[in-house]
């Protein structure tokens, strides 16, 4: 995969984060509606909020590793790792285009 490959694909994901974010954001400020009365829905509702909360912070935490890769290929180093220097495995990019650190690296 190519540099304008990877970046057309993390520019893509980043997109697709980014509208997962909006709608985590509209649950969160329960722009469907407020609290079901029943405080059985009530608990259940409370629950759901806990796993989308979550949901939101991993899908921040993927943007912001989107941000970094796109960042590195704007520099011109996106397939090298960030820590070794060495260059990061085709395969590696295709599975993960948003790491910034080889195999060796990444399990350090």
């Amino acid at each position: 995969m190519d540099a304008n490959d990877r970046k057309a694909r993390l520019e893509a994901l980043r997109a697709e984060l980014l509208e997962r974010i909006q709608l985590y954001e509209a649950h969160q400020r329960r722009m469907t509606g407020a609290l079901d009365k029943d405080m059985e829905e009530q608990a259940q509702e409370i629950e759901n909020d806990e796993v989308v909360d979550l949901l939101d912070d991993e899908a921040r935490e993927e943007l912001d590793q989107i941000d970094k890769a796109l960042a590195r290929i704007t520099a011109n180093v996106g397939d090298r790792c960030e820590i070794c220097g060495e260059t990061i495995a085709p395969g590696r990019l295709v599975a993960l285009p948003y790491t910034t650190r080889c195999v060796d690296c990444a399990i350090e």
